[in-house]
């Protein structure tokens, strides 16, 4: 690659304020690309936002606060979304028939915001009366209008930041199942991981508490913080487990609950077989 060669990618960063709650029908997604982090420090609240179609809409607000010293400048837009059973985060071509974009309309477009100012995005959510009964998504970017360069190698990068609220829409009464199907073990990270189905018609952000046991005997607990399960899909969930806990091969009992809001969760208990390290890296 030619020294000084100029490329241009985006960072989208996660999240400075609050915590991130259960939903069914709207939340807030977050994915941290590149490697450094961006210059202005931005925050959106809500974090989560629930909501269902009244008559063929709805409405609400974003704030957007600049927690940095410098002026913000910053564009709002909408693109469709999912989350990749292995990848995660995903933006969708604009023909995807979950694409909520179309009827999300939005205030300001453009944003500048003094340091230590917040400022708010409103939006309304309008469906026609003809459109499939189902959920739509988007996620509602706001993204820096001053580019960082970065250079890595001789190659100049030109870092856009944006943060990202995604919107998750119902039109009519939808909600989200969930199952644990099975567990396994994830030899590029190292850590075990649970296959969640959503069988549902509206997406939820799991939660669970697990216990791993060998011939009886607790080796781990832990927690698996809120994560995104789309409407009809199956999504990975790592179990952290500390590198100083050293896990041998064989089989161990994984149990738990998986809890997606106050009134519904699912115990589960499933085997999880951890192959020998030689045999699983060949």
């Amino acid at each position: 690659m030619t020294t000084g060669t100029n490329q241009r990618k985006r960072m989208v960063l996660a999240p400075k304020l609050g915590a991130i709650l259960g939903l069914s029908c709207l939340t807030l997604a977050t994915l941290m690309l590149g490697q450094r982090p961006a210059q202005a420090q931005v925050g959106l609240s809500p974090l989560v936002i629930e909501a269902e179609a009244e008559r063929g809409q709805t409405q609400g607000v974003i704030n957007v606060r600049n927690t940095s010293n410098q002026e913000f400048r910053a564009r709002v837009y909408a693109e469709p979304f999912t989350y990749d059973p292995e990848t995660g985060f995903q933006i969708l071509p604009e023909e995807s028939p979950s694409n909520l974009a179309p009827y999300l309309q939005f205030s300001p477009r453009e944003l500048v915001i003094p340091p230590g100012v917040t400022r708010r995005v409103r939006f309304v959510v309008r469906f026609p009366p003809s459109l499939e009964d189902r959920e739509y998504r988007a996620v509602l970017f706001t993204e820096s209008l001053e580019e960082t360069t970065v250079s890595s190698g001789g190659v100049n990068v030109g870092v856009t930041a944006r943060i990202g609220a995604t919107v998750y829409v119902c039109k009519g009464a939808f909600a989200p199942e969930l199952t644990v199907e099975s567990a396994s073990w994830n030899p590029a990270l190292n850590q075990p991981q649970i296959l969640v189905a959503n069988r549902g018609g509206a997406s939820a952000r799991p939660t669970a508490a697990w216990t791993l046991r060998q011939a009886g005997v607790t080796v781990a607990t832990g927690n698996i913080p809120p994560s995104g399960v789309i409407a009809g899909s199956e999504r990975q969930l790592t179990l952290e487990i500390s590198e100083e806990l050293s896990l041998a091969a064989g089989a161990y009992q994984l149990t738990g609950k998986l809890i997606w809001n106050e009134e519904n969760s699912q115990p589960f208990s499933i085997e999880l077989i951890i192959p020998n390290r030689t045999t699983a890296a060949q």
